[in-house]
């Protein structure tokens, strides 16, 4: 049951408004607040060096305060900000999907958990292997001469 309601696109949906929201509220009171979130769904913009690459965790903590809180904004279904990485202090736009965001903290303590799981790539596969699917089918009845009456 909990398996169907995080992976269902409608409670996607809700956990996405609600994380929207905070952040915006967040925004509005300028209050400074970290994301907890998985690190293969982010993209950096340049593209971070591999030695500060190897540094992130599979669950990473970014911290938005100062200069970064001040980038940060919401464009469609992300949240996007500037940051600086390593002793070198190399600077990087950061992309994260919403969904993608697992806690939202404030002065060290979780006031938000998603547990609604992001699969924008697996949906989008999902569409077109269930049309191979449909098409796999049908070859395979129209392949049996018996099923030849079916045929339009």
């Amino acid at each position: 049951m909990l398996f169907d309601i995080v992976k269902n696109s409608e409670f996607q949906k809700l956990m996405q408004h609600h994380i929207e929201e905070l952040i915006v509220y967040f925004f509005q009171t300028e209050q400074n607040f970290g994301i907890l979130c998985k690190i293969d769904e982010i993209s950096f913009d340049p593209a971070l060096p591999d030695f500060i690459n190897k540094e992130f965790r599979p669950m990473t903590l970014f911290f938005l305060a100062g200069y970064t809180f001040e980038t940060a904004h919401i464009d469609g279904d992300t949240l996007i900000f500037e940051a600086g990485f390593g002793v070198e202090n190399i600077g990087s736009f950061v992309t994260v999907p919403l969904l993608s965001i697992m806690q939202i903290i404030v002065d060290e303590t979780p006031i938000f958990v998603n547990v609604a799981t992001y699969q924008r790539e697996n949906q989008e596969k999902k569409v077109s292997n269930s049309n191979d699917g449909i098409k796999n089918s049908m070859e395979a009845l129209l392949k049996n001469p018996e099923n030849s009456k079916f045929k339009k």
